[in-house]
């Protein structure tokens, strides 16, 4: 039995009552009694509105799939049922957000996307700091620099392998920031003169930059500085000189390294990274969301023999060119992700029943978030006394308007100004996607963030269709033409509907973090699409992604874009049904060896050892990032294929079983892996797994919450109280 503190109505587990009492409200100037009053009346109030909401999700689907049972699929004709039903609205008139208060780096900057789990106090605290990274590091330790002609990584520093660097980073200047005269190649020494950088190069002459105004400060003296720092498209570039360092001592003008100003933004995630499943789990990671907005936030580890404590980085600051000194933010600009309208926590019971998480978190996260929102703190998150809180997994804009609600409800709870609370909107659900525009209208004064999230966006495109016919194969899923139109409605209704210099339009996640060649040779597609932030898997990969950033103004490409016309909604609404389904038996076995390998490999590192993200190795051994959306997808495509025949529950079995024991051999060292192949049939991990399959048809939206919930509760003896 759960230990629980009775408030009212509220049967609180101790665990979180007492973080509450005695982390979260000293200091707020709230008092307990009336919080908790107040709490328990919002929940009353605001969990009948959320529990019908979530039927109309299953009413709608039930019509859906009656009518694809009985219905060959045509456009017009289904159009017309769907605006009969109102899944599909008519569209409101045009509007601008008029969202006050928000930081630049959610307004006007462009740049990569961190998201982790706010439960890893390390990855927290990573990411922060990723506002700025080294060149020279990310460089060397990853693809982008091949290994070929004797420039292997290695155990030691290798100088072959290190000129490459060098020569890529210093070519990175020569497009970024180029000389009048030679190449960034050939400095010899950097010097400010009379408020301008001046190079001397290696033939003796003297050059400057082309676009003076790129160079805004520097440390140092002006005859010797220690750093140059540059600044294009809004991001900054900082140049470290150090001719007494190990690297600096083979470059001609003491360069050390280049620094970059990469994530620029950080999503720390209470849901789809992470496992949370009771008031453990949570207060792990409310926690470390207090220790962020409080400044406070601390991390030892061991490293190379020795204990490291990890903290928020300080602010950068640096002599700029009219005699006084700019201080940057040093830090990523974080916003925190809730959990969406479905799940239920038995951290909180009321009458015996758990209360939606989401409402919980919405009482819970801006208590925490006091001393940032006042600027109480002396490390700040946002300057501007705001909270954002990025929304996922809604459904149309009734539950747009209804985190709306849950927001001004929260706000007057905790005494704070109207509107503090703004709501990035997760567009990855299809009802909000074919309806954005009616969406953002909801919350046209809150909204700072749209963004497009392919996996779930898929994982609902099945399961919206489950009854329509059998899905082509996962792999070909991104070259349908409702994809392209998903992510080009989504900037366009974006911008049409003023996010330009207001708030972020996202784009998804590079799931190969050890591959950052392909994606530096890839991902430039987000900001030429008009995103101005993009998720990347690392601090690595948001170095990298950032040189992109300079590469695109992503502003004037937004302006570009809307002088163009959107692609067409009915492009949007055809899915992606396979034509012809005459594939092989092996075709068909390697889509599910494929699946079902993803599948298992992440659930039990989830349920198991309550991992929520992770790099999971896939049937090839290549490491990828996963996550529920990704687990969705799969889940998803086996289900539909054994609803329509192309596969059979024998065939799946059968590989499921085969499949876990190569799971079992590629986690074979890690101390903490419990096997599931020695026991199929009382490995809960491996139940859950089949259950996703199995069950997928029937879980709400084809989402694998509930079951890996259920079974992670289970593995953790909790049996309901």
């Amino acid at each position: 039995m759960t230990a629980r503190i009775q408030k009212g109505k509220l049967a609180i587990a101790k665990e979180l009552y007492d973080f509450i009492e005695n982390e979260a409200l000293p200091g707020s100037g709230l008092d307990s009694e009336t919080y908790w009053k107040n709490f328990e009346q919002v929940v009353v109030d605001l969990s009948p509105k959320n529990k019908a909401l979530l039927a109309k999700r299953d009413d709608l689907q039930a019509k859906i799939d009656e009518w694809h049972r009985n219905n060959k699929f045509q456009l017009e004709a289904y159009k017309a049922f769907l605006t009969e039903i109102g899944y599909l609205l008519p569209e409101v008139e045009d509007f601008k957000i008029s969202t006050e208060n928000v930081d630049e780096e959610i307004a006007l900057l462009a740049g990569p996307q961190l998201v982790v789990p706010v439960r890893n106090a390390r990855y927290c605290l990573n990411a922060a700091n990723a506002r700025w990274g080294s060149l020279y590091d990310a460089l060397y330790g990853f693809d982008v620099i091949p290994e070929e002609g004797g420039a292997e990584k290695g155990k030691g520093y290798n100088p072959v392998r290190g000129e490459k660097v060098i020569a890529f980073a210093k070519n990175f200047l020569n497009e970024t920031f180029p000389l009048a005269n030679g190449s960034h190649a050939d400095a010899t020494k950097y010097i400010v003169e009379h408020n301008a950088l001046v190079v001397t190069l290696k033939d003796g002459s003297t050059t400057t930059l082309v676009h003076q105004a790129q160079f805004v400060g520097y440390n140092g003296e002006a005859a010797a500085p220690t750093e140059i720092v540059f600044k294009n498209n809004g991001l900054h570039v900082i140049v470290e000189i150090d001719a007494s360092s190990a690297i600096g001592q083979t470059d001609a003008a003491g360069v050390k390294d280049l620094v970059l100003e990469a994530a620029v933004t950080t999503i720390q995630d209470l849901e789809d990274s992470i496992a949370a499943v009771d008031a453990e789990e949570k207060v792990e990671g409310y926690r470390n969301w207090l220790g962020l907005m409080r400044g406070t936030l601390e991390e030892s580890i061991e490293k190379n023999g020795k204990t490291v404590t990890r903290a928020l980085n300080k602010d950068r600051t640096h002599k700029n060119l009219i005699g006084g000194v700019t201080s940057i933010h040093g830090r990523s600009l974080m916003l925190l992700r809730n959990v969406g309208h479905l799940m239920t926590n038995p951290a909180i019971l009321v009458d015996g029943a758990e209360i939606y998480e989401g409402i919980m978190d919405a009482l819970v996260t801006p208590l925490l978030s006091f001393a940032d929102i006042k600027g109480e703190n002396e490390i700040k998150n946002s300057r501007k006394g705001s909270m954002y809180i990025v929304k996922p997994k809604m459904h149309g804009p009734e539950e747009v308007a209804f985190a709306v609600e849950l927001f001004e409800r929260a706000e007057q709870v905790l005494g704070l100004p109207a509107k503090t609370l703004k709501i990035g909107i997760m567009d990855e659900e299809r009802r909000t996607s074919v309806n954005l525009k009616n969406c953002i209208a909801q919350a046209k004064d809150r909204t700072i963030f749209i963004n497009t999230g392919f996996m779930d966006r898929t994982g609902d495109e099945i399961h919206t269709f489950m009854e329509a016919g059998p899905f082509v194969r996962k792999g070909e899923v991104k070259s349908q033409i409702w994809f392209p139109a998903y992510e080009n409605r989504n900037v366009m209704v974006g911008l049409k509907a003023g996010l330009r210099g207001k708030a972020q339009i996202g784009k998804g996640m590079w799931p190969k973090p050890d591959m950052l060649l392909d994606m530096y040779k890839t991902k430039t597609e987000h900001p030429e699409a008009g995103a101005s932030c993009a998720w990347v898997p690392s601090p690595a990969g948001a170095v990298i992604h950032a040189i992109h950033y300079h590469q695109i103004n992503v502003a004037s490409r937004q302006q570009e874009l809307l002088a163009t016309e959107a692609l067409p909604l009915d492009d949007l609404l055809t899915p992606p049904l396979a034509k012809d389904t005459n594939w092989s038996e092996e075709e068909k076995t390697k889509e599910l060896e494929n699946n079902c390998q993803g599948i298992l490999g992440y659930v039990v590192r989830w349920v198991d050892l309550g991992v929520g993200c992770s790099k999971v190795l896939d049937i090839n051994n290549v490491g990828l990032m996963e996550d529920r959306a990704t687990l969705r997808i799969s889940s998803q495509h086996v289900a539909n294929w054994l609803r329509h025949g192309i596969v059979t529950r024998a065939q799946v079995e059968e590989v499921m079983q085969r499949m876990a024991k190569i799971v079992d051999e590629q986690n074979a060292n890690d101390p903490l892996y419990t096997p599931m192949s020695n026991d199929f049939e009382n490995n809960i991990a491996f139940q859950a797994a089949s259950d996703l399959i199995f069950k997928g048809g029937e879980q709400p939206s084809g989402y694998t919450e509930p079951l890996l919930h259920a079974a992670r509760l289970k593995l953790k003896g909790y049996t309901g109280d």
